[in-house]
């Protein structure tokens, strides 16, 4: 079913918004009841949760800049890539419920970790897994929701490589 008009765009920034609460409710309450040197570990030392401000983006990259640098790369380019994203699944309807899933998924982490970057100048990360050699870095709510649409996008992408697209089609027959 696809959908189109007013309400396309009202479900697009109801799961928008529900992203972004979600990712900022959990960064609230890391904030609010674990301090800085807090450990929590679950599942056999396999989940931790602690406290961390992330200064840059993701793995830290790019904690070190200095200004203007590190507005532009950090602050000003992901507002325009995100406002770009949010008008492209907005504007182009024959995007499939798959990739504009995956697509709100990237913009609302992406918001979220905007958002604590202006108000609180650096990111909230407080989960780490960990099995064996294989560990992931401190990550947050909006990670997972990046990590989500992108897997989303790749889906959708997979099932969709053999689908001729009617432009091809067009094309190949006027020539």
């Amino acid at each position: 079913m696809k959908l189109n008009g007013t309400l396309r765009v009202i479900i697009i920034l109801f799961i928008l918004a529900l992203n972004i609460g979600c990712d900022q409710a959990t960064k609230s309450m890391m904030r609010a009841h674990i301090n800085y040197y807090d450990h929590y570990s679950f599942f056999n030392d396999h989940v931790t949760l602690l406290r961390v401000e992330n200064t840059g983006a993701f793995l830290s990259l790019g904690a070190k800049l200095v200004q203007p640098f590190r507005f532009i790369l950090l602050t000003l380019l992901p507002i325009l890539a995100l406002l770009g994203a949010l008008a492209y699944i907005i504007i182009k309807k024959n995007l499939n419920t798959l990739m504009v899933t995956g697509i709100i998924f990237c913009i609302g982490g992406g918001i979220g970790n905007l958002y604590d970057r202006i108000v609180y100048g650096s990111v909230t990360d407080f989960m780490h897994i960990k099995f064996g050699a294989l560990q992931t870095g401190v990550f947050n709510a909006a990670d997972v929701s990046i990590m989500i649409g992108l897997g989303l996008i790749l889906l959708d992408s997979w099932l969709n490589r053999n689908e001729v697209k009617p432009e091809v089609i067009e094309e190949s027959t006027s020539e």
